[in-house]
């Protein structure tokens, strides 16, 4: 691929923006607000982690600029085993992910077309069609589909940036006074908020995923990922602080659509059809994203003889064409095992499995900095090691605390998904084996 056809800085800083800023953010005021403000430095404390966390993988794609992202970085630090295992859970979490921001786009739409809230099968249609919509832009190509994500980016990050500073001339500060109304300690309300806040944050990595198709790898991929955190990061904590102060915590806590409700205390009618506008838009910029990436770790595992080896394939435009295809069709199984659900049972089971596959690579990736450096001595920059191992140290921290914090069912769940590999990987191994016999 031409330099000019590559993902540039703003394209790769529109992933990273895009793919955080989704359909969680705009729900997540009304599950807050049942434990009160305190979820403010809920948000805080996420913020941090996830910089943490963006540190590490910035500074690991500067090491190795390669397609793959957590994969690569676990597979050169632990090895195959685990490289498959992180790759396995990563790509399950952007597909099973992609089915809840695409059944959160159709309850979005619901807003201006009411019968999609009651009719599961007309939902359903729509939710798969939009699926299908985006996976043939990403099809088309790597680079179409980046021009798009800067876009719709821009699109859904002016508005929601604008509406959150008009509304901190709005706020009643006595309606941040409900600090802490769960009826836990003050440290289970902040944990708990915690982690319904780092589901805005996941995809902070997204930019050293597809790392073969960017102009400048080494210098692009680190800054993009750094500042998109950021930005999204800003956003989250203004648009949250003016709606706890504007809608009282008793309100928020029972609202179906805070942002909408919010624009409409504001501007009225009209503010609540804009916002709702927004909120699709900032779905489907979501859900384009994250279907540019689920055939990229495939591909680079595949690479390495670690999946299949037709997800390796790529077409004229670099696009993963099979990788991209077989997993919109497995969302749509997904989609279709669970249409007799309303939307929100949907959205709230699919969003729990896929939150502690994330965690998983993220716990590998942060370990395997420092595993790094000593099979890869020639890596270390002796002015800044001990500096990076420590975000890296505290990334972890960050991470295993995100887990504890699921609750033992999310836990249980996901180590289960975790096993499934295990078989899997024994299957590729062999079939790797019988290939050199063949040969041999």
């Amino acid at each position: 691929m031409s330099q000019g056809k590559k993902l540039g800085m703003w394209m790769l800083t529109a992933l990273v923006v895009g793919n955080m800023i989704g359909s969680g953010v705009f729900l997540l005021p009304a599950s807050l607000a049942q434990y009160g403000t305190i979820t403010l430095f809920s948000w805080v404390l996420t913020a941090v982690g996830a910089m943490l966390l963006a540190l590490v993988f910035a500074k690991l794609a500067s090491l190795f600029p390669k397609t793959g992202g957590p994969y690569i970085y676990c597979k050169e630090g632990f090895g195959n085993f685990v490289g498959f295992q992180v790759a396995y859970n990563y790509w399950i979490y952007m597909w099973v992910g992609n089915a809840a921001i695409a059944v959160a786009t159709t309850g979005y739409l619901s807003t201006f077309f009411p019968p999609l809230a009651d009719n599961n099968l007309l939902a359903f249609f729509i939710t798969a069609g939009i699926l299908w919509f985006f996976t043939l832009v990403n099809v088309i190509g790597v680079h179409f589909a980046g021009a798009l994500q800067v876009i719709l980016t821009v699109l859904k990050f002016i508005p929601l940036l604008v509406i959150a500073f008009i509304g901190i001339f709005f706020i009643d500060l006595n309606n941040l006074k409900a600090f802490n109304i769960s009826g836990a300690s003050n440290f289970s309300a902040l944990s708990n908020g915690a982690m319904l806040t780092l589901w805005a944050f996941l995809g902070m990595e997204s930019a050293s995923i597809p790392a073969d198709d960017v102009k400048n790898p080494k210098k692009t991929i680190p800054r993009a990922t750094i500042l998109g955190t950021l930005l999204a990061a800003c956003v989250y904590i203004i648009s949250t602080v003016a709606i706890m102060g504007v809608i009282p915590v008793e309100s928020l806590k029972n609202s179906a659509a805070p942002f909408s409700d919010f624009a409409g205390v504001i501007f009225g009618e009209w503010g609540k059809l804009v916002m709702g506008a927004v909120a699709v838009i900032a779905c489907v910029g979501a859900l384009n994203g994250w279907i540019l990436l689920q055939g990229q770790i495939p591909l680079a595992a595949a690479k390495d003889q670690l999946f299949p080896r037709r997800f390796s394939k790529v077409s004229k435009k670099r696009a993963p064409v099979f990788g991209i295809v077989f997993s919109s069709l497995l969302i749509t199984i997904l989609l279709m095992m669970n249409f007799n659900k309303n939307l929100v049972d949907q959205f709230t089971f699919i969003i729990s499995l896929a939150t502690l596959a994330a965690l998983v690579a993220y716990l590998y990736t942060a370990i395997a900095e420092f595993v790094i450096y000593i099979k890869h001595p020639s890596k270390i920059e002796k002015r800044t090691v001990v500096k990076s191992l420590t975000i890296a140290a505290l990334a972890f921290i960050y991470a295993f605390w995100a887990v504890v914090s699921a609750g033992t069912e999310i836990v249980f769940y996901g180590t289960l998904l975790l096993f499934t590999s295990i078989p899997i990987y024994g299957l590729m191994e062999w079939q790797k084996y019988r290939k050199t016999q063949k040969k041999g």
